[in-house]
């Protein structure tokens, strides 16, 4: 089996990673300018530090999972 029964772990490591990464990345550098009129000029805070949180807490709940085996 590919990366053997602990599949799911790795999975939940590099969702919570990228969750964490990706709302940090869209506080820190906003888009210069919005693609559609739709768009917000910047990430909404609250949210994407609440996002950010949880990736990293699963991120790290996950690899701390995967260190103990």
């Amino acid at each position: 089996m590919f990366l053997g029964k602990d599949l799911i772990v790795w999975i939940l490591l590099a969702l919570g990673g990228a969750l964490c990464v990706g709302n940090v990345a869209a506080l820190v550098r906003p888009p210069v300018a919005p693609k559609a009129d739709n768009d917000l000029p910047q990430a909404p805070r609250g949210r994407s530090i609440a996002m950010a949180v949880l990736g990293f807490v699963v991120a790290f709940a996950s690899a701390a999972a995967l260190v103990a085996r």
